[in-house]
């Protein structure tokens, strides 16, 4: 199984740390902000584990 092509971004903010987890189109599928850079880069990892997978090809029945 292939894992899905998944871009993000980090970036500092005036209260913490804003990220962006982003399909090859650039359509946001998850992204919010941390107090601190570890706490957003976990938070990123937790969601590109747990968002679900595109449909694949299918195979003949």
């Amino acid at each position: 199984m292939q894992e899905p092509s998944l871009a993000y971004t980090l970036s500092q903010s005036e209260t913490g740390w804003r990220w962006c987890v982003y399909d090859l189109d650039g359509v946001t599928l998850a992204d919010g902000a941390d107090a601190s850079r570890d706490a957003a880069q976990a938070a990123v990892e937790r969601s590109m584990q747990s968002l679900p997978a595109p449909p694949g090809p299918q195979s003949p029945a």
